[in-house]
C-alpha cells in the first residue's frame, strides 16, 4: 500500500489522539515511557494506515507485514495503534497498562498481546528479530513462490531508537543482514538525541547513517519527524523498491513532542504529571477532551485499516487455496509446516547404537543425525557462528543461505553467521517467530553466555529454537578456562520454559534432538563433547524423554549407592561402578541427560530412579550448583577450569573412576552410621 502524497486535518487528529493515549496510558500506571511514543506518532501513523498489510481480525495471517518495535519501551505507542487499528486490545486493556496480569505487560510479549511479533525489551533485541523475520521471508519466499504465483511476500519493518543503535547485538544483526542484502527489510531509525542519562552526546556521537552505508543499506534521512508526513510516506516507497539491500530511514523527532519538557531526558521513562498532560492537550488542540477518549472520526479513519486487512487477507487465503491445487505436494508442505506438525516418519530416521561400537565425541553424533534426518525436515534452517567445522552443523546436502550468487541463494537453509553470537540467537528467535521454520543455532557452550539475554527471550516468548552447543565442559582441553564451561550448565537450567540436555552417547544424542523437535513452545541447548565417547549399555532414545533413567543395575534387586550424571562423565561413572562392584559395592547407574523432563515425571518415577533411601552421587564436569536436590555428594567443578590434554584435565580436577570410586567409599562409611536424607521429602508438602 502506498500513498499519494495527500495528508489533511483528520491524519493530525489521529496522530494528537495518539500522543495523548500514550501520555495518559503511561500516568494512569504510574510508569512507563512517554516521550518516544509521543515523539514517533507521526511515523506510527504514516506506517500503519498508507503501508503496512495485516489483518485485526486475523493477526496470524501469514501474509502480513511484520511490525517489531525494537525499543520496546516506548510500547505505549504500539499499545495505543493496536487499539486504533482494532485488534484485541479494548480500552479498558489500554487502561490496565502496566497493570498486575494486564493484556499490555511493561514491553512487548508475543505470548501475551495480539499483534505483538515478538518479545522486545532489552535493547537492540528488536533489530536482531527482525533480521531473523526478513531472513524467514526470503527463505520461505525463495522455496514456495513459483514464477506464475507469489504467495510469501511481506516487508519486516523494525522501529529502533538510539538505545538499540548503541547495543552491540543490533551491529551485529545489521552488519549480517547488510552482506544478505535482505531487500524486504526496512529499518525506521528514530534519531530523539535523547536517552535516560540526558543527551545522547553524552555517549554516542557517531554517524549512524554512514556506518549502515558502510554495512550495504540503503539509507534515507527525514530532519523533520514531527511534521513532514509526506516525506516519510515518500522515504518508506523509495525504500520499497530497493529490494537487494535493506533500507535505513533515519527519523528526527522530538521526543515528548508537546510536553513542557519535550526535548529533554524528562520526558524518557516517567510520567508527565497530571498538569503536563493538560498542556499537551491544550498544545494539541485537545483540552477539552476527557481522559482516555477517542473521537468517532479517528476510530472511523483507522477503520479503513481493519477493512483492508480483512480484503487483503482474505485475498491471500484465496490464493493459497489456488496455490494448493495447483501445487498440491508444495500446498501441503506449506499447510503442514505452518499447523507445526513434523513429517510423520521422521522419528524412524532417528540413528540408532548398539553397545561396544565405535567411540565417537558426541558432536560428531549430531553430525550424522543432522545429515540422516535434514533433507526430511525442510523446516531446520540454521548454522553456526564461524565454527562450522568445530561444531560439524553443516549436512552434506545443505546450500548456504547467501543472498544470490555465489555463494548459495535465498533457498538455502545453513546460514554463516559470521563471528556474531547474540545476533546469532537474535535472529533465530525472529526465525521463529515467523511460522514455518525451525531455526538452530551453534557455537562453543561456552559462549551462549555472550547471547544469553537472546536465550532468555526464547524462553519467555516461547520461540522453538535449537542451540546446538559443542565443546561442553573442561574436556574440550588445551583452550584452557577461558573456553571451558563451568557455570554455564547452571544459569541456563535456571531459565524457566527451556530444555538444556547433554547427552552421553548415540542414542542419547538422537533422543535430545527429537525431544527439541517435539517440544514446538520452549527453546532446547543440546550440549555436545568434544572427546569420543562410548556407546553405553542400557542407553535409549526413549530413555532422554523422561529425562533420566536407571541406565544400569550391576547387582540386580540390590542398591547400595546411585551414581547419577550426565554426558561425558556417564560413561567415567560407568567404569567407577565397575571398580565399587569389584569390592562387593552394589551401584545403581543412572543417566540424566535433562533436569526439566525429569523434573515433569511423576513422583513415584522420580524416586525409583533416585530411591530416597540409597546415598547418591553426582558427577559432572561442570559447576555442581543444583545437583543438591538430586544426590548427596556432588562431585563437579568448584573452580574454573585448566589448559592441557583433556584426560590430564580430568585427572587434576578429580574426574575419574578412581577417584569417584574413593569418595563413593567415604560416602558410604559415613551413610553407614548416619541417616540417609530424603532429598524427596519437603517439609511443605
Amino acid at each position: 500500500m502506498t500513498t499519494d502524497g495527500m495528508f489533511g486535518e483528520i491524519d493530525w487528529k489521529c496522530i494528537n489522539t495518539i500522543r495523548v493515549l500514550a501520555a495518559e496510558m503511561v500516568q494512569q500506571a504510574n510508569s512507563g515511557h512517554p516521550g518516544a511514543p509521543m515523539g514517533l506518532a507521526p511515523l506510527a501513523h504514516v506506517l500503519f494506515t498508507r503501508f503496512i498489510r495485516a489483518d485485526p481480525k486475523n493477526p496470524l495471517w501469514m501474509g502480513r507485514d511484520r511490525f517489531v518495535l525494537s525499543n520496546g519501551h516506548a510500547c505505549a505507542l504500539q499499545y495505543a495503534m493496536l487499539h486504533l487499528l482494532g485488534y484485541d486490545v479494548k480500552m479498558e486493556d489500554v487502561k490496565q497498562f502496566r497493570h498486575l496480569d494486564s493484556k499490555l505487560p511493561g514491553h512487548p510479549e508475543s505470548h501475551m498481546t495480539p499483534g505483538i511479533e515478538v518479545t522486545t525489551g532489552p535493547l537492540g533485541q528488536g533489530a536482531a528479530n527482525g533480521v531473523g523475520l526478513a531472513i524467514a521471508e526470503a527463505n520461505m519466499a525463495a522455496t514456495f513462490n513459483r514464477s506464475d504465483m507469489t504467495l510469501v511476500d511481506n516487508f519486516t519493518y523494525v522501529v529502533l531508537g538510539d538505545g538499540c543503535m548503541m547495543e552491540g547485538i543490533a551491529s551485529e544483526a545489521c552488519s549480517m543482514a547488510g552482506h544478505l542484502g535482505l531487500g524486504k527489510l526496512i529499518f525506521l531509525y528514530d534519531d530523539n538525541q535523547i536517552s535516560i542519562d540526558g543527551g545522547t552526546d553524552l555517549a554516542f556521537s557517531e554517524n549512524v547513517t554512514k556506518r549502515f552505508e558502510a554495512y550495504g543499506f540503503d539509507c534515507h534521512v527525514i530532519v523533520d519527524g514531527d511534521h513532514d508526513l509526506d516525506g516519510m510516506a515518500k522515504a518508506i516507497e523509495k525504500a520499497q523498491k530497493v529490494l537487494d539491500r535493506p533500507s535505513l530511514i533515519s527519523i528526527r523527532t522530538t521526543i515528548g513532542f508537546s510536553s513542557k519538557n519535550q526535548g529533554t531526558e524528562k520526558v524518557h521513562g516517567a510520567p508527565l504529571g497530571a498538569e503536563d498532560i493538560v498542556n499537551v492537550k491544550k498544545a494539541l488542540g485537545m483540552e477539552d477532551q476527557a481522559p482516555f477518549t477517542v473521537s468517532a472520526a479517528v476510530y472511523d479513519f483507522y477503520r479503513k485499516f481493519g477493512e483492508r486487512g480483512a480484503k487483503l487477507s482474505a485475498e491471500w487465503n484465496a490464493k493459497l487455496q489456488s496455490y494448493c491445487t495447483t501445487f498440491p505436494d508444495m500446498g501441503e508442505e506449506l499447510l503442514r509446516r505452518l499447523a507445526k506438525k513434523l513429517p510423520d516418519d521422521l522419528q524412524s530416521l532417528l540413528p540408532h547404537y548398539e553397545p561396544g561400537s565405535a567411540e565417537v565425541a558426541t558432536r560428531k553424533l549430531s553430525e550424522t543425525l543432522l545429515n540422516a534426518i535434514a533433507d526430511k525436515l525442510p523446516e531446520l534452517i540454521g548454522g553456526s557462528a564461524d565454527l562450522t567445522a568445530s561444531n560439524l552443523t553443516k549436512w552434506k546436502t545443505s546450500v548456504d543461505f547467501q543472498k544470490p550468487g555465489k555463494l548459495g541463494d535465498y533457498s538455502g537453509r545453513y546460514l554463516r553467521f559470521g563471528v556474531r553470537e547474540h545476533a546469532m540467537f537474535g535472529i533465530c528467535n525472529g526465525l521463529s517467530a515467523y511460522s514455518g521454520l525451525i531455526p538452530f543455532a551453534s557455537t562453543f557452550l561456552n559462549f551462549i553466555s555472550y547471547g544469553l539475554g537472546s536465550v532468555r527471550l526464547s524462553c519467555l516468548a516461547h520461540q522453538q529454537v535449537i542451540y546446538i552447543m559443542t565443546h561442553d565442559s573442561i574436556g574440550l582441553g588445551e583452550d584452557g578456562p577461558t573456553h571451558q564451561p563451568i557455570e554455564t550448565l547452571a544459569g541456563l537450567r535456571a531459565l524457566p520454559n527451556i530444555l538444556v540436555m547433554r547427552p552421553a552417547d548415540g542414542n542419547e544424542v538422537s533422543g535430545a534432538y527429537w525431544q527439541a523437535m517435539i517440544n514446538r513452545t520452549r527453546p532446547s541447548v543440546i550440549c555436545l563433547s568434544r572427546q569420543n565417547l562410548p556407546q553405553l549399555t542400557g542407553s535409549s532414545i526413549e530413555g532422554v524423554a523422561k529425562g533420566a533413567y536407571i541406565l544400569q543395575d550391576l547387582t540386580p534387586g540390590k542398591i547400595d549407592l546411585v551414581l547419577v550424571s550426565t554426558g561425558s562423565e556417564v560413561s567415567i561413572c560407568a567404569n567407577a561402578a565397575k571398580l565399587l562392584q569389584a569390592q562387593n559395592i552394589s551401584v545403581r547407574l543412572v543417566s540424566m541427560p535433562c533436569w526439566e523432563l525429569f523434573e515433569e515425571q511423576s513422583s513415584e518415577y522420580r524416586q525409583s530412579v533416585l530411591p530416597p533411601t540409597v546415598p547418591v552421587i553426582s558427577v559432572e564436569a561442570l559447576s555442581t550448583l543444583g545437583w543438591q536436590k538430586y544426590a548427596h555428594l556432588n562431585i563437579g567443578m568448584t573452580t574454573f577450569g585448566a589448559s592441557g590434554p583433556y584426560k590430564d584435565v580430568y585427572r587434576k580436577f578429580g574426574l575419574t573412576p578412581e577417584a569417584i570410586a574413593e569418595k563413593a567409599h567415604k560416602t558410604l562409611q559415613y551413610y553407614s552410621s548416619n541417616p540417609v536424607p530424603n532429598l524427596h521429602a519437603h517439609p511443605l508438602l
